[in-house]
């Protein structure tokens, strides 16, 4: 699918304004981005978004920058100094939402406390993102998404049962956070929406209690139980048979059987339809104190049988077994384009590139990628001179003191 460019998207006319830096608070306006939102991403002159420097990149240019800061268009300003802040006052007066994850006390420093900013545009809404939060002896700590994985207790469940906890190959703690940030904007909107008077308000989000939140029942099941969840490797510590098994062919496969019925169907696919009365196996809470002997019987199974004859079979008796898929794979797989997950943007840094399409979908006012992220100051000339008003002289003047 190729990117639209004109598409509206039901944020059409919603103007953001992301001074964030890195990944969650850069996603949470992408996020806007993708369904009309008009963006404009703020960054350090000379060297931009720390993000920039982060791997992969082609011929110099950032690719991460290229999905995370996706339909935005950008300028240069230097917040830390007086004219960089004074104008940030002037754009704050034309947008809706502003996006920012400096460590907690820093805006305050820079002369661009809420109450300042709201001085300027009352009905201003203000996300706010940080390591652990906004209160508490973590607040001012600096943090990253690997450091909320394992604060959080989410890293404890990553891993083998007997080895060490194991972070993910990326940062999810940003994403999850940048996700919340975009939910939590659109909940602020909502009301003041409804609420034709009221002020903007501050919507707070942070990567240590966006992961404590996505682990849904351990804190129940803590408190009501005194349980505390450890790792189990690949195994379903909820419900058996679940586990990434090995083909014959070497592929890996996982494989969900949560509800009694499945169960009883994987076992006619795996030609062992008397495990169904066993006693060991008669219901979910026996089949997982006996689930070494279950994965035993099943990785035996699949070990017999190459990955797509296997996955197959499983298909035909309704049972849920997917291979473990590469990227690779994914650019040429049936699903993902049926479901345009893949786009196709002209970028003007590097040609042609592909990546992630927009979800959720929309039946009336679809979102889409309208560009790949932007170049270093690509609206400067725009912003600087047709919006603000600057001329020639003081535009050099600030390019001289390194304020834009």
């Amino acid at each position: 699918m190729t990117a639209n460019a004109n598409a509206q998207g039901p944020l059409a006319g919603l103007r953001v304004l992301d001074i964030a830096t890195i990944i969650a608070g850069p996603l949470a306006g992408s996020l806007l981005g993708d369904f009309g939102a008009e963006v404009l991403k703020v960054e350090l002159p000379g060297r931009g978004d720390a993000i920039r420097a982060l791997r992969p990149h082609k011929d110099g240019v950032s690719l991460w920058s290229k999905v995370v800061n996706r339909g935005k268009h950008g300028i240069t300003l230097d917040l830390r100094q007086k004219e960089g802040a004074d104008i940030l006052k002037r754009l704050v007066k034309e947008h809706d939402v502003l996006i920012e994850n400096f460590r907690p006390g820093t805006l305050e420093r820079w002369g661009l406390s809420p109450d300042v900013l709201w001085e300027i545009n009352p009905r201003l809404t203000i996300l706010r993102v940080s390591a652990f939060g906004r209160k508490g002896p973590y607040a001012e700590k600096p943090g990253f998404a690997r450091v909320a994985d394992a604060m959080s207790g989410f890293l404890n469940l990553c891993g083998p049962e007997d080895g060490a906890p194991i972070h993910p190959g990326y940062p999810i703690a940003d994403s999850i956070t940048g996700l919340f940030g975009a939910y939590g904007l659109l909940a602020a909107l909502f009301e003041l929406k409804n609420n034709p008077d009221a002020p903007g308000q501050v919507v707070s989000v942070s990567l240590f209690e966006s992961m404590f939140r996505i682990l849904d029942f351990l804190a129940v099941e803590y408190d009501q139980l005194g349980e505390v969840r450890h790792r189990y490797g690949n195994r379903n510590p909820y419900a058996a048979p679940g586990n990434v098994y090995k083909s014959r062919d070497g592929k890996w496969i996982t494989l969900a059987a949560s509800a009694q019925s499945i169960f009883e169907r994987l076992c006619h696919a795996i030609g062992k339809p008397e495990l169904i009365d066993d006693p060991k196996y008669t219901d979910n809470v026996e089949r997982l104190k006996h689930s070494d002997d279950l994965d035993t019987i099943i990785a035996g199974w699949f070990a017999e049988r190459d990955a797509e004859d296997a996955c197959r079979h499983m298909e035909s008796f309704d049972v849920s077994a997917v291979r473990v898929r590469t990227i690779d794979e994914l650019f040429d797989e049936q699903q993902v384009h049926a479901n345009d997950m893949l786009v196709s943007i002209d970028d003007p840094e590097l040609g042609p590139l592909r990546m992630q399409g927009v979800t959720p979908g929309f039946s009336r006012t679809p979102g889409a990628v309208r560009r790949a992220g932007n170049a270093i100051g690509d609206a400067n000339d725009e912003v600087y001179k047709e919006r603000l008003g600057f001329s020639a002289d003081e535009i050099a003047a600030l390019k001289d003191k390194g304020v834009i």
